[in-house]
């Protein structure tokens, strides 16, 4: 029997941990299976591990393997494969997968999504002039472009000249149900070292690499131990997740003398768990979109310090969910870790006030749902142009 749902190519770098992945299997597993099948082509590595978050039976998963360099020289397999599994729509996310929108027009997808979820560290506020021309090069073969964040919109609208009739935004969205408070105070993690009800533990969760930083929160840490006053104590860090900054962190915790005071993880696939093991949550990125990582802790009810990049101020807002730090500046994210550290009221006010804002302005079924909307929109939209051919 030949499947009539029209089928939704998710096509990204790697499919592995991360948020922009976390979103994409959110979108899945929530979307209404009746409407759309769906299947991941990564231009690397499809994670198997991470696949299998995907709870649908009917999703395939593709690993291309591609070199480093430009994928011109991977245009003919992709070519092939679009006229293979003939997609209605692709969706590709941030520049690396961009250039796949070329062979995918050749091959008559009639439409291809192409979403900004934020930057890396070698362009982190998206102001190289190279990068720049790359997304004017592409935008024809674009039909619709999404944006995560009005950060992101604008740079779309104003450096890569998109029309706002091009243009949605969706915000990310997060499972309320999955992530949620602790039941009381903090709960017990396994694994932690930390676990004394006595202690007040920072944390973040993401992958070790450059862009995220979690070197300059160790530096931080270090600096509010001195700040915190009678709450220094009681200070811990846990950083969970691994990646190729490891060795630097490992070091900056050897140089700044916590050893004793800080718990690598490592990666965990009990993120909520995590989550609710902790008092403060600390995103130290220098590049963002709208972090998935963030929504998910003010969903735990957690204040956050998040750096001001991206879409961040989006989500955080000062002196009411949490605190917004200049990115790269360890003294004013002690400052505000010391802050935490030593008001457990006001961590637990804006904590509050954090998982409120996220159950009103960034529920995961809304962003599904306008996730939804688009692809019937846009595919009617090219439907009738073909009719009208």
């Amino acid at each position: 029997m030949v499947d009539e749902r029209p089928l939704v190519m998710h096509l990204v770098f790697s499919f592995d941990v991360g948020g922009l992945e976390n979103g994409i299997v959110n979108l899945i597993n929530r979307m209404d299976p009746a409407l759309f099948r769906h299947m991941v082509v990564a231009l690397s590595h499809c994670s198997p591990g991470f696949c299998s978050r995907v709870q649908r039976d009917d999703v395939e998963f593709i690993s291309l393997e591609k070199a480093p360099g430009h994928g011109v020289k991977l245009y003919p397999r992709l070519y092939s494969l679009f006229k293979q599994y003939r997609p209605s729509i692709l969706h590709s996310r941030n520049l690396a997968a961009l250039e796949a929108v070329v062979p995918a027009r050749a091959a008559g997808v009639p439409v291809r999504i192409h979403g900004e979820h934020g930057w890396d560290v070698s362009d982190p506020g998206g102001t190289r002039v190279r990068y720049r021309l790359m997304r004017r090069l592409y935008r024809p073969f674009v039909s619709h472009y999404v944006a995560l964040s009005a950060h992101l919109a604008d740079y779309l609208v104003e450096h890569v000249h998109v029309p706002e009739s091009r243009l949605t935004r969706i915000c990310n969205g997060v499972d309320t149900t999955r992530f949620h408070p602790a039941r009381e105070g903090r709960d017990l993690l396994g694994g932690s070292p930390f676990n004394a009800s006595d202690l007040t533990v920072v944390g973040t969760v993401g992958r070790l690499q450059a862009v995220k930083d979690q070197v300059t929160l160790v530096r931080a840490f270090a600096l509010s131990r001195s700040l915190a006053g009678a709450a220094s104590d009681r200070l811990r860090l846990c950083i969970a997740g691994d990646g190729p900054l490891r060795r630097e962190v490992e070091e900056e915790i050897v140089r700044a003398g916590v050893g004793s005071q800080v718990w690598l993880a490592g990666t965990r696939g009990d993120v909520p768990d995590v989550m609710r093991g902790l008092d403060l949550f600390v995103l130290p990125s220098r590049a963002e979109g709208i972090s998935n990582t963030i929504l998910e802790a003010m969903a735990t009810g957690l204040a956050v310090i998040a750096t001001n990049v991206g879409g961040n101020a989006e989500l955080v807002l000062p002196g009411e969910t949490g605190a917004l730090v200049p990115a790269g500046d360890p003294a004013a994210m002690s400052e505000a870790i010391a802050q935490y550290a030593a008001d457990g009221a006001l961590r637990r006010e804006h904590g509050l006030a954090g998982r409120l804002r996220v159950e009103s302005a960034f529920s995961l079924d809304g962003m599904v749902e306008r996730y939804a909307l688009l692809y019937q929109s846009l595919l009617e939209a090219a439907c009738a142009r073909r009719a009208a051919a």
